[in-house]
């Protein structure tokens, strides 16, 4: 099993960095927010590996920022780093050659944090660019608690990208738009992209849940957690109780994400 979606911080600044999410966004993390404590909680799951998305928040934070993603490249060690790009990054197409090169499978946006609407053309030329080179893009969807006051990336933008860019390997994260799932039901569900489960269950509706997974299809569902921000053996449990057929929990649980990050099981 693999968890699409978490995030850690280098040792120097995990604590304060937790410390400051968790009172912006009102949530207690279940790890240290480091590798160590990613790593224990991804063996007291039964997960194989979990992977890291890390957010470049300002432009310069680049170099940093996918030197530390270049430590975490072993998924038998139980981590899996992608990169991260901010939309202000200047030669943004030198930057996506260098974390391809590197071999990094993919890329983390993050509208919100990154202050940038998902239908601007900044996001539009690296979703591009990323697409042509063969790159996973991982896209923060919907309300988040840190920025409240606007959703960068709601679903009917979200849509009108992917009409516009037809991305290939596109997630958007949160089950493509968190606490807008019924705007995702109405803009998404049956577009060429996946969703992950970060930090969803137990937020929306068990039946709705179910519906988009059906609708949108078990082969385009990733497992996710959104670790340190959610439990990872608390969400394997969840999904194992849910109505949801040994073949569909299997796709969902690991041959998606395998398949995506091309990796033989």
């Amino acid at each position: 099993m693999i968890d699409f979606h978490t995030h850690i911080f280098p040792e120097k600044i995990a604590g304060k960095t937790l410390e400051f999410l968790a009172a912006r966004c009102h949530i207690s993390p279940y790890t240290n927010g480091m590798a160590d404590g990613l790593r224990a909680s991804t063996r007291e799951a039964g997960l194989s590996f979990s992977i890291v998305l890390p957010v470049v928040t300002k432009p310069s934070q680049f170099d940093s920022i996918n030197r530390f993603a270049l430590q975490m490249q072993d998924p038998g060690d139980g981590l899996l780093s992608f990169g991260g790009i901010h939309p202000d990054n200047e030669n943004y197409r030198a930057k996506l050659r260098y974390i391809k090169d590197a071999g990094l499978k993919g890329i983390k946006l993050h509208p919100d944090y990154q202050g940038v609407m998902i239908d601007d053309i900044r996001f539009k030329r690296i979703i591009s660019y990323a697409t042509e080179l063969g790159l996973i893009i991982c896209v923060h969807a919907g309300f988040d608690p840190g920025y409240p006051e606007c959703v960068h990336c709601p679903p009917k933008l979200a849509r009108d990208m992917i009409h516009d860019v037809q991305p290939e390997r596109l997630v958007l994260a949160h089950m493509g738009g968190c606490q807008r799932w019924d705007e995702v039901e109405e803009y998404l569900v049956g577009e060429p992209v996946w969703f992950d489960t970060a930090a969803v269950l137990g937020e929306i509706p068990d039946q709705q849940f179910i519906r988009i997974v059906q609708n949108q299809g078990a082969d385009r569902i990733l497992f996710a957690t959104d670790s340190p921000w959610a439990g990872q053996k608390e969400f394997v449990q969840y999904i194992k109780e849910l109505p949801l057929t040994e073949e569909e929990q299997d796709r969902i649980f690991r041959l998606n994400a395998l398949e995506l990050l091309g990796l033989s099981e």
